[in-house]
């Protein structure tokens, strides 16, 4: 491993990762490692090593999670209940159209649209499969 490298470190620090994704106030300019914490605290599937002093670090599997949630949250507009019951769901085929995932956007959609929505879940559990057995 070359030290010079961060992107080849086996563990981040909540600043590299909140980095990372992007996570920067875009007023003060701050890093919102906040939002990081909080996510630990609503979704099992966060768990950074704690070390000496309590800092966290993160895996790479941790950060590919994290990112995975941040575009859950914030571009597909799900909300965290619904991010929940993604990351919760095992199989495509308990996924019907009676089930409430949470998203911010109207229901009154077309079918097509709600097609897309379910063929875009199907991609989000494949993603997390190959997340879980990496």
């Amino acid at each position: 491993m070359n030290s010079n490298n961060k992107d080849e470190k086996i563990y981040k620090t909540i600043s590299e990762v909140a980095k990372e994704l992007n996570l920067i106030d875009k007023k003060t300019g701050k890093l919102q490692t906040h939002t990081i914490r909080y996510w630990e605290t609503q979704f099992k599937q966060i768990k950074p090593t704690i070390m000496a002093g309590r800092r966290r670090y993160y895996s790479s599997k941790n950060i590919k999670m994290l990112n995975y949630i941040k575009s859950l949250l914030k571009v597909e507009g799900f909300t965290v209940i619904g991010v929940k019951k993604i990351l919760d769901s095992r199989k495509l085929e308990s996924i019907d159209g009676s089930v409430n995932f949470g998203v911010y956007k109207p229901v009154n959609k077309s079918r097509k649209v709600i097609k897309d929505k379910i063929k875009n879940i199907s991609k989000i559990i494949k993603e997390l499969k190959k997340i879980k057995d990496g």
